[in-house]
């Protein structure tokens, strides 16, 4: 079960019904099934916060990802930082919302088991992303 979350903002998700759906599509498509996902929208003193005190990394990030997963079972917790991924969509020249969803399936392609630390995986990550963000605006 995916779970929205607020912890130091006051961003509202309208989309959860839709984002639960996709993502589970997107799990799907990739051989695998959803178990209990948090989804956490947060500030970026709050994700800074986070990325210090288990990662042991001082900057801001749009997105930390913590993988319990168990198998083919997809289960962990997505810290989203609203202000990181508005700073991003102005930066990309891109609406929010899409950027949103953008790191929202980033962060699910993690738990799957892609990564994002080499060239090449970037690619992946990405042409995955695209991939998938085209299914959302079908749907």
């Amino acid at each position: 079960m995916i779970r929205f979350y607020n912890e130091d903002t006051s961003f509202r998700f309208t989309k959860k019904t839709l984002c639960r759906s996709w993502l589970k599509l997107v799990a799907e498509s990739e051989v695998k099934r959803l178990g209990d996902i948090s989804i956490i929208f947060c500030s970026d003193p709050y994700i800074l916060d986070v990325n210090l005190r288990y990662l042991g990394h001082d900057y801001y990030t749009d997105i930390i990802t913590f993988d319990y997963c168990k198998g083919d079972v997809l289960s962990g917790d997505l810290f989203v930082s609203i202000d990181t991924v508005k700073e991003n969509a102005v930066f990309y020249g891109t609406d929010f919302s899409d950027e949103l969803d953008r790191v929202i399936v980033h962060g699910l392609l993690h738990l799957i088991g892609y990564d994002d630390h080499s060239e090449t995986d970037i690619a992946v990550m990405r042409s995955k992303e695209n991939y998938y963000l085209d299914i959302l605006h079908r749907i």
